[in-house]
């Protein structure tokens, strides 16, 4: 099974407990920005009030800030860039904490260990971003203890 689609059924499983209806839409492999437009379209007709935007969208992230702001869409990433680019905000593993791990294992491999004997480790350090500006013009006031949560809040 490929990583979106358990992304997807986790989130759509979240969704149920939680009682949040989630309206999926398909991604296409290499969407081109009439498509993003007829996505978040089909998002505001669907009457969505929020977005969260999976991992494999990393090359059109201004685009996709400037539709979730432009159609008055919260948006949650899971890469830090799209906060950079104009997203509301991003929750997600600490990339730079990852690759020093990964160099860890790349080391042991050097020196004789083999990769099927190393244990397999999940992300300890996560960060959270918040866009204030963004948040500004959706008209969102972040509470102040989850500005104080954020690793870092872009102003």
């Amino acid at each position: 099974m490929r990583l979106h689609q358990v992304l997807s059924q986790e989130t759509q499983a979240t969704a149920r407990a939680l009682g949040v209806p989630l309206v999926p839409i398909e991604a296409v492999e290499a969407p081109s920005a009439a498509e993003y437009e007829r996505a978040f379209a089909a998002m505001t007709s669907a009457g969505a009030e929020a977005l969260l935007v999976a991992p494999g969208f990393i090359t059109d992230r201004a685009q996709i800030a400037e539709l979730a702001l432009t159609s008055r869409l919260p948006a949650a990433y899971v890469h830090r860039d799209h906060c950079e680019a104009g997203g509301l905000l991003c929750y997600a593993a600490n990339y730079h904490a990852l690759f020093r791990r990964a160099a860890t294992y790349v080391d042991k491999i050097l020196k004789g260990a083999k990769p099927g004997d190393l244990p397999v480790e999940q992300p300890m350090k996560f960060d959270l971003i918040i866009n204030r500006k963004t948040a500004k013009a959706l008209g969102i006031t972040m509470p102040p203890s989850l500005l104080l949560l954020a690793d870092e809040v872009i102003q």
